[in-house]
Order: structure tokens, then C-alpha cells, then sequence
């Protein structure tokens, strides 16, 4: 199962013609499966599909071909019998698959790839402390990767735990590491990733100035206060175009008082 979740579709080549004779529109699939970062471990699929319909498939790994449609069924007999056909389709499987496969592995995807790290705070696993913080890094390549967490510059070798390098099934990673911790005034907690990518560590502080509870309220009230300020404005303007059309446009007039 995990084998089928990591594979990686490198190269696919899909030719389709149709026949005007019998009206029949046929696609064929040259498809290669990649199961790891080792560019020779590969399987060839070719795959014949008419009118959206698979028909026949070759299987490199089985070294057969298997039918699904009573037409698929009869030629995948005659040539599963027939080792000169069979011979014949391991032909593109160390050729374009496995030549060319490991061609592009080197050209591209045998260089580094910088991880993108974040650091937030979440809550805790468990109760011992009330606090805990997640430093994870994403999309990197090759796998090696150490991830470690500093207080006042020391490394932290407790309460801490980590996940291991998860395969996101396109050869590249991602890792996970949590801290759990109890808030001390003053010091400075920091993770620390360090990567093949990386001509030095990188560092992340977080910000101890503050509680999780403390930055959101100060989040809640900038925009109430932004939002005060956007209605006394709007107030203001209402008020001004009322004096200067004398309430809705109509002249006030003072009353006259009879004389004594």
C-alpha cells in the first residue's frame, strides 16, 4: 500500500489516432512508475485505451499483459503465449523509462530543494506543560534534514519529540517537531533546521512577549479600533454635507416672535 502511495508518475506518453474505417477513436499509454528516489526502480505500464474504454495493459513488473474487454481478454492470451512480443516490451522499460528516467533524476531532481519552515504554537499533547510549539519543515530535498530546538541558545534534549522524514510522494519531504514547554519570563526559544540546502542553520525565534490569548486580543482590538475610525470619519461627513444643504436641502428660517 505504501508503495502505491509513493510512486511518482516521472513520464507519461499518450498517442491517439482514430480509424475511420470502423469509427473508432484509440489512445495508447507509455506510462512509468517511479517507487522511490532510485531512478532504475520502475515500472512500465503501456496501456491501450478505445473509446475511453481500457482495453489491454502490459505490466513490466508481471511481464504480462491483462484484458478487460472480451477483444483485450483474446489478444492478451496470444500475447502473454508469445515470448517475442513479451521480449519486445522490455525494451521501452530500460530504455525510456529507466535511460531517460535516470537522465532527469540528474539533471533536476538530484539538486537541492530549500525547505520552507514555520514555527507556530499549538496546544499541548499533553498536561505537564501548558504550552506547545510546532517547527516544520516542508518541500525539501534530499530527505537528511535535523531539526533541533535552542532556549537561550542551549539545545533542549527534553519534552521534545519528532516525527520522521515523511515522503510527499513527488521526492520531496517534510518533517515535524514539537516542544513542549512552560513559559519562563525572558528567555527566547528557538528552532533550529539545518539542511544539505543551507549554506548555514536556519534559525526561528518565537515571540515570548506575549501569550497566544495576548496576540490575538491585540489583533481583535487594532481592528475595532480601525473600524471606529472608519465610522466617526463616515459620521463626520454626514454631519458636514447636512449643515452645509441646511438638513435635506430646505432653508432654515428663524421664527419671528410677535412684538410686545
Amino acid at each position: 500500500m505504501m508503495a502505491c502511495l509513493q510512486s511518482y508518475l516521472l513520464f507519461v506518453v499518450m498517442f491517439s489516432f482514430f480509424c475511420p474505417t470502423d469509427g473508432h477513436f484509440t489512445t495508447t499509454l507509455d506510462l512509468c512508475y517511479y517507487r522511490g528516489e532510485d531512478p532504475h526502480d520502475v515500472e512500465y505500464i503501456w496501456r491501450a485505451i478505445s473509446d475511453m474504454v481500457k482495453v489491454m495493459e502490459y505490466n513490466s513488473t508481471l511481464n504480462r499483459f491483462t484484458g478487460y474487454t472480451p477483444i483485450g481478454i483474446h489478444k492478451a492470451e496470444q500475447f502473454n503465449a508469445d515470448p517475442v512480443v513479451l521480449a519486445s516490451f522490455q525494451t521501452p522499460l530500460y530504455f525510456f523509462c529507466k535511460y531517460y528516467g535516470a537522465l532527469a533524476y540528474k539533471a533536476g531532481l538530484n539538486s537541492n530543494v530549500e525547505p520552507s519552515v514555520h514555527l507556530r504554537s499549538m496546544t499541548p499533547h499533553s498536561d505537564r506543560h501548558p504550552s506547545m510549539l510546532t517547527c516544520s519543515a516542508y518541500k525539501f530535498y534530499p530527505k537528511q534534514i535535523r531539526v533541533t530546538w535552542l532556549r537561550n541558545g542551549q539545545e533542549v534534549t527534553s519534552n521534545m519529540t519528532s516525527s520522521e522524514e515523511l515522503a510527499n510522494g513527488d521526492w520531496h519531504h517534510q518533517i515535524h517537531s514539537y516542544l513542549e514547554y512552560t513559559p519562563t519570563p525572558g528567555e527566547k526559544i528557538s528552532c533550529m533546521v539545518e539542511h544539505a540546502s543551507f549554506t548555514e542553520p536556519k534559525i526561528l525565534h518565537w515571540d515570548m512577549s506575549l501569550p497566544e490569548s495576548g496576540r490575538n486580543k491585540i489583533a481583535i482590538g487594532a481592528s475595532g479600533l480601525v473600524l471606529g475610525v472608519v465610522f466617526a470619519a463616515a459620521g463626520l461627513l454626514y454631519y458636514n454635507r447636512r449643515k452645509t444643504t441646511g438638513g435635506g436641502g430646505r432653508e432654515l428660517v428663524p421664527t419671528s416672535h410677535p412684538s410686545q
